[in-house]
């Protein structure tokens, strides 16, 4: 299991790996829920934790288009 990422680590990376992490975790959490309704996932509160992850960054996000 991957080390969970902090909020600096968003902030390091550029405009453009930004947004291309977003969009990879954007469908990444789509085919997550596909999967978990044809088959229960073992652990269903890694959906939750991808959420918060999408959250973190699109607030990453936000914050430099309103330039913080």
């Amino acid at each position: 299991m991957s080390k969970k990422k902090t909020v600096e680590d968003y902030r390091s990376l550029d405009d453009q790996a930004l947004n291309t992490k977003i969009q990879d975790e954007e469908v990444r959490i789509k085919k997550m829920k596909f999967n978990h309704a044809v088959n229960p996932l073992e652990n269903p509160l890694s959906i939750r934790q991808l959420r918060r992850t999408i959250a973190q960054l699109k607030t990453e996000q936000r914050k430099r288009a309103l330039g913080f």
